[in-house]
């Protein structure tokens, strides 16, 4: 290439205008806080974005710290699974909408990854209904060769693919390397385990233009002063000679390079140590000049520390010269800034006003240390790391601020500055905490009495609920029966103030439930319970039953199968079983290609009062016929299912919309779950069809009866609507129900938009419950643009309670629950 056309070429990629535009790339979560599954990584320039990893509560982290997604036209992947994943869906329906996409639209993101990225695209497309935008651009091994954008195999042995789309990547280039280690240490490795090692370049920026080399060489202030800075060669006015760009423009500042790094196993650190594709890079080779040396500014390790801290990846991170290593995964011993601050602050204010129904949520690490004090194992503390740190940026361009940049990096916050906050905003708070506390003090009997006459005095004029008093389930009620602990009550995306929909039945030694299980709830769970008390959760759970195929209620499904799975490895143990509609099974087995979950479906059909009679019906014919029916094969038993199950028509009266269908019903499956509903204390799971979308269900769950003083207890009895219209089968569910909770999506005066999205308004949820003698309404599912109470009337409040993300509400505080209310009320007045 001559001369005249490397400066074109210079030109045609970078810009005097360049040295001053702004480049960075940041970290989006560390993936090692309390609150965090995944860490993610955003490299900007100028108008272009590109994301590396989309996990779990990545929409929410953009959205707490103002960072537009709207831009996003690439996710690079560096592997495919859960973890690097999570986020994936909810993150393309966002997109989906902020672009306006449609089928017809000629926008859609870019999606880079290794050769099984074609299967969660194929998976998702169960339920992600913007598939069309979705351009996935598959990554293969290329063993010899080196394949160019275009198609053309160009002869080398580096082991890498340049990314290429079109229009796209005009200021940076980037290439990935494939990792896939076979029978390494034994081990053998699947194209599933592959991961990808990324390596952006930005493009260089031509050099300054010099005058005085320029009159040097004979040349006027005029037009040929312009063309030898676009590239151009020109005569010299005073002197015989052609001066040529390089003559008059100093030396090209070289693009810098980052390189993000995903080792998940020392073999994958081995087969990095091994990639010929970073000979180039690597400042101690000796094949290498200092002028073909290509400088790696800033290296991203989104591997684990047990990796990092190995002998293969120091051996590794040693080749590189004075290169920034940012270590995203590793453990810091300090307190952290919550990595959702609107969230932490909403739950701290809510635990000091009740703690009772707010337990102290886990949002901060318990030490206290040095800031950027790296973690490491060993003689890796010899290599220049840091540890990342939430919205940690490193600069690129301009080149003069070329380095690391703490200025984004949140100040420390801790609980006891909220809640100096909240005494500050409203004074009178702290009264109301001492007026709450007393609820939970006053004599038994006292209470009863109490109770007794608000609830009768509450149901004057309504005959419905005339002597509506505490059930008696609730007679003497131990704390360790039941807590349902609410995970997320914000509807369509998570948001700063409410996580997407999923609620967790605690039953403490017996086990317990998921009811709808949106993205981000391992995350919430931590919130929760910390990161022990999550895994002890997970690991403890009986089934997930998932309502309807919306992404707001299953995309966390994925990394909390994931986790089980993980935390049961060489423990004996059944497989979880997931109960959803027939979408969600779907999903989970195309799913299952990319990634074992260890999991059983079960179609919440098969969980309707019909099947759970056909399954009684089945146990007697096999009692009363077992001789007769030895001899019938398979075959044939399925058959009889079928033909019992065809019959069933009450799946059609909620929704002509709903089809008709005969899955084979697994009789054993349910018969297995009967006896895991046995073991935590349940008589009855039984999904009804309800008004959404087809193949959406409502829940209801019933314990068992208890004796106490001699005496037999009913069971407590609740009722999950999932999201519905109100229908006369939810009522009909409800009917007698310790506690209906209810989807309450829109605000009354937004009752044409409930109706053409299928959903309920406030007033219309309470009804509901009234009308089923509910003796408690709970209300969840708000748009996420409601996060502080809505206006309830007098009698509403009497049974009625509003749902905030992780407030536990335990059987035993029950009658206590309506009293809370107006004190939230004082709480949120100050939010807009």
């Amino acid at each position: 290439m001559s001369r005249h056309e490397n400066n074109v070429r210079q030109d045609v990629c970078g810009s005097t205008s360049r040295q001053n535009t702004e480049a960075y790339v940041q970290i989006l979560g560390t993936g090692m806080d309390t609150q965090e599954t995944s860490p993610s990584v955003l490299l900007f320039f100028n108008n272009e974005r590109f994301i590396f990893n989309a996990g779990e509560g990545l929409q929410r982290f953009c959205a707490e710290h103002k960072i537009k997604l709207s831009q996003v036209d690439h996710i690079c992947l560096t592997r495919v699974c859960s973890e690097t994943a999570g986020g994936l869906p909810g993150l393309l329906l966002s997109l989906a909408g902020i672009k306006n996409g449609s089928p017809e639209s000629t926008e859609h993101v870019d999606i880079w990854g290794p050769p099984n990225l074609d299967l969660l695209v194929n998976a998702m497309k169960n339920f992600v209904p913007h598939a069309t935008m979705v351009k996935a651009h598959i990554i293969p091994r290329s063993d010899n060769v080196m394949v160019h954008g275009n198609g053309a195999a160009l002869a080398s042995s580096l082991h890498a693919e340049e990314l290429q789309a079109e229009g796209k990547f005009k200021a940076v280039s980037i290439s990935a390397i494939l990792l896939t280690p076979t029978h390494l240490d034994g081990s053998h490795f699947s194209s599933n385990d592959t991961s990808i090692v990324y390596i952006c370049n930005l493009h260089d920026i031509r050099g300054e233009f010099d005058p005085r080399k320029a009159k040097a060489c004979g040349l006027k202030k005029g037009r040929k002063l312009g063309q030898l800075q676009n590239g151009i060669s020109v005569k010299s006015d005073l002197l015989d000679i052609e001066v040529h760009p390089d003559d008059v423009i100093g030396p090209p500042i070289p693009g810098p390079i980052v390189l993000i790094v995903d080792c998940p196993t020392e073999p994958h650190a081995q087969e990095l140590l091994s990639a010929q594709a970073l000979n180039a890079y690597y400042s101690d080779s000796q094949s290498n000049s200092q002028e073909t040396t290509k400088v790696v500014n800033c290296i991203i390790h989104l591997s684990p520390a047990t990796v990092v801290s190995s002998p293969v990846y120091e051996k590794w991170m040693r080749k590189f010269g004075s290169a920034q290593h940012i270590m995203a995964r590793t453990t810091r011993k300090h307190e952290t800034t919550p990595i959702l601050e609107s969230s932490a602050r909403i739950a701290t204010r809510l635990h000091y006003l009740c703690p009772q129904l707010f337990p102290a949520p886990s949002l901060f690490s318990v030490q206290n240390d040095d800031v950027a004090a790296p973690n490491f194992k060993g003689s890796i503390s010899k290599v220049c790391g840091i540890s990342a740190e939430n919205l940690l940026k490193f600069t690129l361009r301009p080149p003069r601020r070329l380095g690391l940049d703490r200025s984004s990096v949140q100040n420390r916050m801790t609980s006891s500055v909220f809640v100096k906050e909240l005494l500050s905003e409203i004074p009178e708070i702290a009264d109301a905490a001492k007026n709450i506390s007393t609820f939970w003090h006053k004599p038994k009997e006292d209470e009863a009495d109490l109770f007794t006459r608000q609830d009768s005095e509450a149901m004057t004029g309504d005959p419905s609920l005339a002597g509506h008093a505490a059930p008696r389930c609730l007679d003497n009620v131990q704390r360790d029966d039941l807590e349902i602990v609410f995970l997320g009550t914000g509807s369509s995306i998570p948001s700063k103030y409410r996580n997407v929909s999923s609620i967790y039945f605690n039953l403490f030694s017996k086990g317990g439930l998921l009811l709808d299980c949106g993205e981000g709830t391992l995350a919430q769970l931590k919130r929760r319970y910390g990161i022990n008390g999550a895994d002890s959760a997970v690991r403890n759970l009986k089934c997930i039953w998932i309502s309807h195929i919306h992404a707001d209620h299953h995309a966390g499904l994925a990394r909390i199968l994931a986790l089980r799975r993980d935390l049961l490895k060489g423990v004996p143990h059944e497989p979880m079983l997931v109960i959803g509609p027939e979408q969600v099974g779907e999903f989970l087995k195309d799913y299952k290609k990319l990634e074992d979950l260890d999991m059983l479906f079960l179609d919440c059909r098969s969980t309707t009062v019909a099947k759970w009679d056909d399954m009684e019906a089945d146990s007697i014919f096999d009692k009363d016929h077992q001789m007769s029916s030895e001899g019938m094969n398979d075959e044939s038993r399925d058959h009889s299912v079928l033909t019992c199950l065809s019959e069933d028509s009450s799946l059609l009266r909620c929704s002509k919309r709903m089809k008709p269908s005969t899955p084979v019903d697994d009789i054993k499956l349910l018969k297995h779950f009967k006896k895991v509903l046995s073991e935590a204390g349940l008589v009855r799971f039984i999904s009804f069809p309800v008004v959404h979308c087809p193949g959406a269900f409502g829940i209801i769950l019933e314990s068992a009866e208890r004796m106490n003083c001699g005496k037999v207890v009913p069971g407590w009895k609740v009722v999950y609507s999932g999201d519905t219209r109100p229908c006369s089968e939810v009522i009909e569910a409800s009917l007698g129900a310790t506690i209906l909770i209810h989807e309450a999506t829109f605000e009354d005066g937004l009752l044409e938009e409930a109706i053409t999205r299928n959903h309920s308004t406030i007033k219309e949820a309470i009804e509901v419950g009234r009308s089923a003698g509910a003796y408690r309404i709970i209300l969840t599912h708000f748009s996420q643009r409601y996060p502080k109470v809505p206006a309830l009337d007098e009698v509403s409040m009497q049974r009625t309670c509003i749902a905030f993300d992780l407030m536990s509400v335990n059987l035993a505080d029950l009658q206590l629950l309506p009293k809370v209310l107006p004190y939230l009320k004082l709480l949120f007045r100050t939010m807009e």
